[in-house]
């Protein structure tokens, strides 16, 4: 496990970080078609937090994109590296985030964020911070809507509607299971959204969530228990 410090003049404030996110927003790419879907490396990051001690562990799990089989996992751990403030979560967690990215022995591939990408209120969640940050392709596939609309999609698994902030689609809701609640799934960095539907169907061939989701969390809580057990 790799054990992270906050980067040196990381954002401290609200202002400092809106800042930021208007700086690389205008970096972010969204006409490039990404990985092709079921094939190649793909890697879930997901985090878990302590606020009792002001901890957050981060993990990364590169799975096989046809088999879904893990290729390689790496954790890190860190402080809370920004105060709650929704809208801003990235800045909470992206160092300890990255150090995990870092310390796989692998290329990650394409990176799937237990997050939003496009579907964000300044249309930069995680996954596109994440994606300018590394210059790798990166999607977000998450619970909830946020503040967004949307249509319930058809009952067929791979049934999907716009997720729309006015009359702009910033995603899609995205049926993985048949009759089951959809994801939101958002583009982030160098992947369509029309790819990144097709990924998330891809990884969802049992579950709800995607099989990176999955792994992810459950390594980065696994990790939190590990590190601070009693």
């Amino acid at each position: 496990m790799t054990t992270v410090r906050i980067p040196e003049g990381w954002p401290t404030t609200e202002e400092q970080a809106r800042a930021v996110q208007d700086e690389l927003r205008a970096r972010v790419i969204l006409d490039e078609p990404g990985p092709s879907p079921g094939s190649g490396r793909v890697t879930g990051v997901d985090v878990a937090y302590d606020d009792e001690r002001d901890v957050v562990t981060a993990a990364a799990v590169v799975l096989d994109g046809a088999s879904l089989e893990v290729v390689a996992e790496a954790t890190a751990v860190g402080r809370i590296s920004f105060p709650y403030v929704p809208g801003l979560l990235a800045f909470r967690e992206i160092p300890t985030v990255l150090a995990a990215l870092d310390a796989l022995p692998c290329p990650p591939g394409l990176v799937v964020c237990d997050g939003y990408g496009l579907a964000h209120p300044r249309r930069f969640g995680l996954a596109s911070h994440l994606g300018v940050l590394t210059g790798l392709p990166t999607i977000g596939v998450a619970k909830n809507p946020f503040t967004f609309t949307y249509d319930a999609p058809d009952t067929p698994r791979g049934s999907a509607s716009a997720l729309l902030a006015g009359s702009e689609e910033v995603g899609r809701a995205l049926r993985t299971r048949d009759g089951v609640k959809p994801v939101f799934v958002s583009a982030g960095h160098r992947v369509t959204l029309d790819h990144a539907c097709a990924h998330t169907l891809a990884l969802t061939p049992a579950y709800r969530l995607p099989e990176t989701t999955r792994r992810a969390d459950a390594l980065c809580r696994k990790a939190l228990r590990e590190a601070y057990s009693v």
